[in-house]
């Protein structure tokens, strides 16, 4: 199984160098990843009915292609470790352009915030499942 996202550049993507400039990639990750929560009920609307929101530790690219005006491009969500009560995890997304050639990898470390008292959180239960269908990377880990 996996989830991705399509996307088009836009001209204001694009750095003097007529490139993807770098921010646009981790606007990117941020859009799949939304997506995703939202179709499996982490709504804006039941984080803000459970006071808990994601957040992030650290965000990571790797650039490794150019991206051009001309290219199309697909980001795919995986889930590479989390613990086993979905409190802390790591994301991996893999930006493709033209079907074939991996232009970045995206890697960010998150928890979960309790909104109200200002701390870390563990998820409710229905939350939970919706987040246990991220589809796994190869190498998952589940952490204790």
């Amino acid at each position: 199984m996996s989830y991705s996202r399509s996307v088009e550049i836009r001209w204001s993507d694009l750095d003097p160098n007529f490139h993807v400039r770098h921010s646009v990639y981790y606007d990117w990750g941020a859009y799949c990843r939304v997506c995703f929560l939202n179709e499996n009920g982490f709504t804006a609307k039941a984080m803000q009915l459970n006071n808990v929101g994601p957040i992030i530790f650290r965000e990571e690219a790797v650039f490794k292609r150019e991206i051009l005006p001309s290219d199309t491009i697909e980001i795919f969500l995986e889930l590479k470790q989390c613990k086993k009560d979905f409190s802390k995890w790591t994301m991996v997304h893999k930006i493709v352009k033209n079907k074939t050639t991996i232009a970045a990898i995206l890697t960010i470390d998150g928890a979960w915030l309790d909104t109200t008292l200002r701390k870390l959180t563990i998820p409710n239960i229905s939350l939970a499942k919706g987040f246990d269908n991220i589809p796994k990377a190869e190498d998952f880990l589940w952490l204790d």
